[in-house]
């Protein structure tokens, strides 16, 4: 038998749901968040946490909004037990958020548990016990009745912990550790035993935890057990129905989501998905789902690169950089259509409409990232890129048929030197390719003159002397090519000509596309002056200075014969 066999293994279990409702619902509001980044988090790191790093990371997810935050396994723990003395004696805990421990069903570790809190204004103990079968027989050597009764014993310890204590108002939770591969009716007759020693109300409800503590199965199956638990327990009204999904098979946060259809309140999770093996929900991954989809999130997401840097510094975990919403690459794009889209989306998009551009779900600018890392430029790059990148750092608009020369050249250059091109490379590109007004003709001077058909008189530098260039046509353009031939006996057809200017006011600068045929060639050139009609007579000349009686064209290359009617 090879080693790779996936005959030893077997689906995991399904439920017997034929009428589930989740599927037909909508999720409308964010859940009550529960952070465990304390805990799961830091009991997942090889290198845990010190003091000085939980009380950093305890200040990052304070401000982020967190209302329960586990903080640690006090009983278990030294570290933990006096960071939680720490938070306590030293009021580091807002009047509005709660405190959560976690403990095993064993009476010496829920006492000292209860050590650790004393003087917490709220807090919330988390008891747990393993209940699936292969737990149940195979690790605690116990049967059905056997588990329940640890259950039910560990809930008495824990009720009877807290009368030590009646100044603090206390919560308490309950896991069935191992929920997902333990039966479903079994899950709920162990909880309901819970629920008959503590006796929650709808004015003091109690937390039922449902861990995905192995993702045995997809988010679905999941999804129909947490549905099949929420209808089939008693007290529904006086609990508040938490799920903590693990990530072994990828699909923790889909979990999530879908549990919250099925009839969850509440989901514990950390920042990034930090956990045991593949890790815990992504809390942050979750709650932009729900942002994205028009619903407040209930956290404060704004400043992602400080969640990230404070996550990354705190547990030395690094965050990839396709990491969902919040990873250094998810808003840039390098594909060239995927350029074009983006581009042309921006253009239509104001800020009185919905959002809604290209292979943006959300706005970048709403998680503190600009457009300057939507769009980088690389060999995969397209003319869309390309366009995109002038027009947002230099406020030039070039026209299709240059935006299509100038981006053969440099994706001819991103692959000569393996790696992307900056906007700053891109417009020297730019000018030192179609910019050629000065050698081995330049615009010295001209004259205007428009009484109903133009007439121009030119001025232009040469190597060999000056010329006085006169023509006259309809518009400046038209008069100049007319001169041009009559001085060079050379013609020269205007295909295209495009303006804009750049910026706004008086002092803004033109920049002028103009596109040429000469000899049944196409030859491009751009020019910016102050002045219109200048710029329109220089991009002239760029264009004709790319191109000389033999043929030969000026660095930059001739434009390939493009349909100017395309775009």
């Amino acid at each position: 038998m090879s080693s790779f066999d996936h005959r030893k293994y077997r689906p995991g279990p399904v439920v017997n749901l034929p009428h589930r409702q989740w599927p037909d619902r909508t999720i409308s509001q964010a859940p009550v968040w529960a952070s465990v980044d304390l805990r799961d988090g830091n009991q997942a790191l090889l290198e845990p946490m010190n003091v000085s790093q939980k009380r950093r990371f305890w200040g990052l997810l304070v401000g982020l909004g967190f209302k329960q935050i586990e903080v640690g396994f006090p009983a278990a723990s030294q570290p933990d037990y006096d960071f939680v003395r720490w938070l306590i004696e030293e009021d580091q805990i807002p009047a509005d958020v709660t405190i959560q421990v976690l403990v095993q069903a064993r009476e010496d570790l829920i006492r000292r548990t209860f050590e650790a809190l004393s003087g917490a204004r709220q807090a919330i103990v988390h008891v747990y016990n393993s209940t699936s079968p292969v737990q149940r027989e195979w690790v605690f050597g116990q049967d059905r009745a056997g588990v329940k009764a640890i259950a039910r014993q560990g809930a008495a310890w824990v009720l009877q912990g807290s009368r030590d204590y009646p100044d603090t108002r206390w919560t308490f939770e309950y896991s069935p550790e191992s929920f997902t591969a333990t039966e479903p009716d079994y899950a709920v007759e162990v909880c309901e035993a819970v629920l008959d020693v503590w006796q929650p109300t709808c004015e003091r409800p109690c937390i039922i935890n449902l861990p995905a503590t192995v993702e045995v199965a997809g988010p679905n199956v999941f999804a129909d057990q947490v549905e099949y638990f929420s209808t089939h327990i008693s007290r529904r009204e006086a609990i508040v129905l938490s799920v903590h999904p693990h990530n072994d098979r990828g699909g923790a946060v889909a979990a999530a989501e879908l549990a919250l259809l099925a009839g969850a309140d509440r989901v514990e999770g950390t920042l990034l998905g930090n956990g045991e093996r593949t890790g815990n929900a992504d809390v942050l991954t979750l709650a932009m789902n729900l942002y994205s989809q028009g619903i407040d999130p209930g956290l404060d997401l704004r400043d992602p690169e400080e969640i990230v840097r404070v996550c990354t510094e705190c547990t030395g975990m690094p965050v990839h950089p396709r990491h969902p919403w919040v990873g250094e690459l998810v808003y840039t794009a390098f594909s060239g259509s995927h350029q074009d889209a983006i581009r042309k989306c921006l253009a239509h998009q104001t800020d009185e409409q919905p959002w809604q551009v290209a292979y943006l779900p959300i706005d970048p600018k709403d998680l503190g990232r600009s457009y300057q890392a939507v769009i980088r430029v690389n060999s995969q790059s397209g003319k869309g890129g390309v366009a995109f990148v002038l027009e947002r750092d230099h406020g030039l608009s070039l026209p299709r048929w240059m935006q299509v020369e100038l981006a053969r050249m440099v994706q001819q250059e991103t692959e000569r030197r393996g790696g992307e091109m900056d906007g700053a490379a891109i417009h020297e590109m730019f000018r030192s390719s179609f910019i050629a007004d000065q050698v081995p003709r330049r615009l010295v001077g001209y004259r205007l003159d428009r009484n109903g058909r133009d007439t121009i008189e030119a001025r232009i530098a040469r190597p060999d002397g000056e010329w006085v260039l006169k023509g006259e046509g309809q518009g400046a353009i038209a008069a100049f090519m007319d001169g041009w031939t009559r001085l060079s006996g050379l013609v020269a057809r205007v295909v295209d000509y495009q303006e804009h200017a750049i910026g706004e006011g008086t002092d803004a600068e033109a920049a002028a596309y103009v596109l040429l045929e000469v000899d049944g060639e196409r030859i491009a050139g751009a020019a910016i002056d102050r002045d219109t009609v200048a710029a329109s007579l220089r991009a002239v000349l760029s264009a004709l200075n790319r191109w000389d009686a033999s043929g030969a064209v000026v660095p930059g290359g001739r434009c390939p014969a493009v349909s100017v009617d395309a775009g």
